[in-house]
């Protein structure tokens, strides 16, 4: 069963001491006074005087005790959370033939917090050989360890920062906001200048304090401090929770008293004029064997979370919580879903169906990972990791949530002495857009066009583009848009999409192609077969565009015009242009446009094309304003630029008539 972390949180274990193995031979005296300390659980004192035992027995014959030093050495280091030298002491253990496949277990344990997953697979394989029965331990330990290799891979998109104002060059853990202002932030400390002079043989730290820091009018955080009142003292005292009001404080006291084992309860304490009050034991159970810590009000006031190891649980600390309104018969385990044969700890309820919690039960990366739990309309939770950077291969727990997906946890990443710090998480926000630009039909930009798009979401923005054409818009994940665009002496036009659901920015592009209210548009691509007014089948795709156009504007009627090239006769070319224009009409009449809004005609070769900036761009032999009349061409030297003048006055174009259709 894996310890709970740096400092006061390991006072959680001290009234699950380990057994002592029995041992002889040489240095027996100083071995027994190592013993003692395991037994009061002074793992720092106990790691120390292991260690020169472990030095002393250097005989072959020797072997098999420093096996059993080497392993109760890794104990220590295990609760100490020193993880490089745990996997090392047990490695040892192994080496020198300790029988109890258990250091096994362990060292995979400890090489997977340290992140040395593929090693600590090999260790968790070698303790499965051997048939023990925390086969499912080790299991989710693989499976942990396959996640975190995983994860490396594909982190989340939370960024994670050492909250270094708030950290001592001691341990600083379980940050807790006063409340929703999220303005004072408590957290535990064993800083140096907390209360008591008294270092805990336990970890050579000081004992804990309960600590805040502030922010000032600019909203800037400031140095941290003890916090005011009867609070501390030479107990440890820290990881807290307060009601919504945030009047009353729960908080967990370890008191150590001589010759015992540590006491760990729940204390209350009340604010007055900035200052708190002695704190008050919270009275759960009878039960004074059992360990209650890492209280957690629930944003009604109306529960109390908690992490014990009283008897009917599923294994070594649960989650659970009792009514603070009506605590007769209310005590309750959180059950299956949330706890496992190992250590559920530190809950906090960021919403009634919403709960946060530790765990090394759980399949993750190391050590105790974060996981967010949500109840089901069902019944029972969903649970999930996550994920990195939040978690790591280290001890991570303790989080707290102040404005939007922000807020700060602890964890004791990257320090080799095992000690906790706080990080500061924020989840930004997606970057998702839509841009592009507002163009005519020769590709010039509309300024000052007005965009509009609507959301399935129930969004609805409006916004003017720019003198160059450009726009550019927010969006949601996962939303259908529908975006209309408009300019004044252009027709609308209309676009749908959906952005992507993937936890990632984007960037859309698309472009709107306004039709002009005062001149010829030229549709492209309406083909028909030779000296014929049929249309052919690729033209369709032309055609439903000039039908979206006419829907995104009810109110317009158009002429449809069709012009020929220079060749044939004129009422030759006319009869065909008119027979064309026909058959377009024809065309958009099925598609449900009213013929009233319609209006053919047929112009033969009497309207050659003028080249606009688009076609002098396209074909830069032509120049911006060259009328391509049956002279113009005749006089061009190369046959080529001849057959692209004829294919260019061969064209089909609509002119807006009316604005007005039915509008009275």
């Amino acid at each position: 069963m894996k310890p709970l972390l740096s400092h006061y949180k390991r006072y959680f274990y001290l009234i699950l001491p380990l057994l002592c193995l029995v041992v002889s031979g040489c240095g027996a005296a100083k071995l027994s006074v190592a013993d003692e300390q395991m037994e009061r659980g002074e793992y720092y004192e106990a790691s120390r005087t292991y260690r020169k035992v472990y030095n002393k027995l250097t005989k072959r014959e020797e072997r098999p005790q420093r096996g059993v030093i080497a392993y109760k050495m890794g104990e220590c280091y295990r609760k100490l959370n020193m993880n490089a030298r745990a996997s090392a002491a047990y490695q040892n253990a192994v080496r020198y033939g300790y029988p109890d496949s258990t250091a096994l277990l362990y060292m995979g344990q400890a090489l997977q917090a340290e992140g040395k997953y593929q090693a600590a697979i090999n260790a968790y394989d070698d303790y499965l050989a051997t048939s023990p029965k925390d086969a499912e331990v080790a299991r989710t330990g693989i499976a942990g360890c396959r996640m975190g290799l995983d994860v490396k891979k594909n982190p989340t998109r939370y960024v994670v920062k050492n909250a270094k104002l708030f950290n001592s060059r001691r341990a600083d853990f379980a940050p807790m906001f006063l409340d929703k202002s999220a303005d004072a932030l408590y957290f535990t400390t064993t800083n140096e200048k907390v209360t008591g002079s008294h270092r805990s043989e336990i970890t050579g730290m000081k004992k804990s304090d309960i600590w805040v820091a502030r922010k000032n009018e600019r909203g800037e955080w400031q140095r941290p401090e003890a916090v005011e009142g009867e609070l501390n003292s030479e107990h440890d005292e820290g990881i807290v929770s307060f009601t919504p009001d945030g009047q009353t404080m729960y908080l967990t006291r370890a008191r150590r008293e001589p010759n015992s084992h540590t006491s760990v309860e729940i204390f209350t304490s009340q604010r007055s004029d900035a200052r708190w009050s002695a704190p008050v034991k919270f009275e759960i159970t009878a039960d004074t064997l059992s360990a209650y810590g890492h209280p957690a009000v629930s944003p009604d006031g109306n529960w109390l979370y908690f992490s014990s190891d009283m008897p009917g649980g599923y294994g070594g600390k649960d989650i659970w919580r009792i009514n603070l309104k009506e605590r007769a018969g209310s005590l309750e385990n959180l059950g299956e879903f949330i706890n496992t044969p190992g250590d559920e700890v530190f809950p906090y309820m960021r919403a009634d169906s919403l709960l946060y919690f530790a765990s090394d039960g759980h399949a993750g990366l190391g050590g105790l990972d974060i996981f967010k739990a949500t109840l089901r309309p069902s019944g029972g939770w969903s649970v999930e990791n996550m994920g990195s950077p939040v978690n790591s291969s280290a001890d991570d727990f303790g989080i707290t949530f102040g404005v939007g997906e922000s807020g700060y946890f602890s964890s004791n990443r990257g320090d080799g002495r095992g000690y906790d710090h706080l990080y500061s998480f924020v989840l930004p926000d997606l970057k998702i857009t839509i841009s592009g630009m507002v163009l005519d039909r020769d590709e010039e930009p509309v300024a000052n066009a007005v965009i509009r798009i609507i959301g399935d979401d129930g969004s609805n923005q409006k916004a003017m583009g720019k003198v160059d054409g450009s726009f550019s818009f927010p969006l949601q994940r996962g939303v259908r848009y529908v975006m209309l665009a408009g300019a004044k002496g252009y027709l609308n036009a209309r676009q749908e999409f959906t952005s992507d659901t993937a936890e990632e920015d984007a960037d859309y592009n698309v472009d709107f192609i306004l039709a002009s209210v005062t001149k010829p548009n030229v549709v492209d691509n309406i083909f028909y077969d030779f000296d014929k007014a049929t249309l052919r089948p690729e033209s369709c795709v032309a055609l439903d565009s000039i039908v979206q156009v006419l829907h995104d504007n009810p109110n317009v009627t158009i002429e449809m015009a069709s012009h020929t090239d220079r060749w044939g006769s004129e009422e030759y070319n006319m009869n065909l242009s008119q027979r064309r224009a026909k058959s377009v009409i024809d065309y958009l009449v099925a598609a449900g446009i009213k013929p009233d809004r319609l209006q053919p005609q047929g112009y033969g070769k009497s309207r050659p094309k003028v080249i606009t900036k688009k076609l002098a761009r396209e074909f830069p032999q032509y120049k911006e304003g060259d009328v391509l009349t049956e002279e113009y061409i005749l006089a061009l030297p190369e046959e080529v630029d001849r057959e692209i003048a004829d294919q260019i006055n061969r064209r089909t174009e609509f002119q807006v008539l009316s604005i007005d259709y039915k509008m009275y």
